[in-house]
């Protein structure tokens, strides 16, 4: 039970307000251009119609990380830097989900049809002409370039602390970079297949899921918050020490998640993962672990678009059975105690710790 006036309360109390501010800045950001596009055209509106249906969902993560590691190193209570930095990092978050579901082909995001299906539909519905698959890819990525835009401007808002040459601008930057690396290393991993150098696919897993998700989702938006407010360089460490094992204790879950989660709770079929071939740890275990039939049956399973739910079941039973998904469990355990330790041992406030402890239980505690 959360007590009137203990730490735990007011973290909840100003990360509410929080969210509220953070929810005005977006809509009147994008209702400004929403005017910039109705003077190009009224026709160019799905785009930013796309931008802001998958802008206003979702848990808020990284805005949030980022506030709090502006309040641990100082800065103000609802502070504008944090405000427009946590908007930034909501757009860029939009932007790598449009375009990762592309890449995945994905059918659905957060319970519906992923922004490239939706201009299919679209385009369908009105019959027009030409090859409507080929539309709705072609008009998501202009969606999730303009997102990309629309971040670095509202970042670039936030002023002289996102100046050129400034730390928080280096890891703004920095992050972006590191996510398309990561995302081309993570399709490069799909295309050369499950049996090429088995006996490396944890250590190659592993990097894909450190670059493309985890120090983008935790570690750079905490340090982007403290650099913003002007934490010491040590500060920033003991920010790196928490925040990157409970980024990749986040992205395993995600992963354990795409295989073995409930679809009503995670808003994707069961096994969609599976189907889009993704070579995450989780697969990369069963692909060390497993014999050579186990082997032959994942690298014959992973990744057809057709596989029905019988395929899923076995590719999951393969998967249990051969220690990966224990050995998944116990990296997260592994990465999470490593969060909480460096946690117990930040120099923060208690407000500011009490709202990072109920973060990170939320990013490793769940079912969606």
């Amino acid at each position: 039970m959360v007590h009137p006036g203990s730490p735990e309360a007011e973290a909840a109390r100003e990360q509410a307000e929080y969210r509220k501010v953070l929810g005005a800045e977006l809509d009147g950001f994008l209702a400004e251009q929403q005017l910039v596009l109705q003077d190009v055209s009224m026709e160019s509106l799905p785009l930013l119609d796309a931008v802001s249906s998958l802008a206003q969902g979702g848990k808020r993560l990284r805005a949030l990380l980022n506030y709090w590691g502006w309040r641990g190193a100082g800065g103000a209570e609802l502070g504008a830097p944090a405000v427009r930095s946590g908007v930034a990092l909501e757009l860029f978050q939009s932007a790598a989900l449009i375009h990762d579901d592309i890449i995945d082909r994905s059918d659905t995001r957060r319970g519906g049809p992923s922004v490239h299906r939706r201009f299919s539909a679209t385009h369908s519905q009105a019959a027009w002409h030409l090859d409507g698959t080929h539309f709705g890819s072609s008009a998501a990525i202009l969606a999730g370039d303009l997102c990309l835009s629309l971040s670095e401007e509202m970042f670039s808002a936030v002023g002289a602390q996102t100046a050129h040459g400034t730390g928080a601008r280096r890891i703004f930057n920095r992050m972006r970079t590191e996510v398309m690396a990561g995302q081309y290393l993570d399709i490069l991993e799909e295309v050369v297949g499950p049996t090429h150098e088995p006996e490396r696919a944890v250590v190659r897993a592993r990097n894909i899921l450190r670059y493309k998700s985890a120090k983008y989702t935790t570690e750079h938006p905490l340090t982007l918050g403290g650099a913003l407010a002007g934490a010491s360089a040590e500060l920033l460490d003991w920010y790196s020490r928490f925040a990157l094992p409970l980024g990749e204790a986040f992205q395993l879950r995600d992963d354990v998640l795409g295989v073995f989660g409930d679809p009503e709770q995670t808003g994707k079929p069961a096994g969609d993962d599976l189907r889009e071939g993704k070579r995450t740890v989780l697969v990369a275990y069963a692909l060390t672990f497993g014999g050579p039939s186990a082997r032959d049956a994942m690298a014959e399973g992973l990744g057809r678009a057709d596989l029905d739910d019988d395929g899923v079941a076995s590719l999951r039973g393969l998967i249990q059975e051969s220690g990966a998904l224990a050995a998944t469990e116990t990296l997260i355990e592994g990465h999470t105690q490593a969060a909480f330790d460096a946690l117990e041992q930040l120099p923060v406030d208690d407000v500011t710790r009490a709202a990072l402890s109920a973060l990170a239980h939320a990013a490793v505690n769940r079912s969606a």
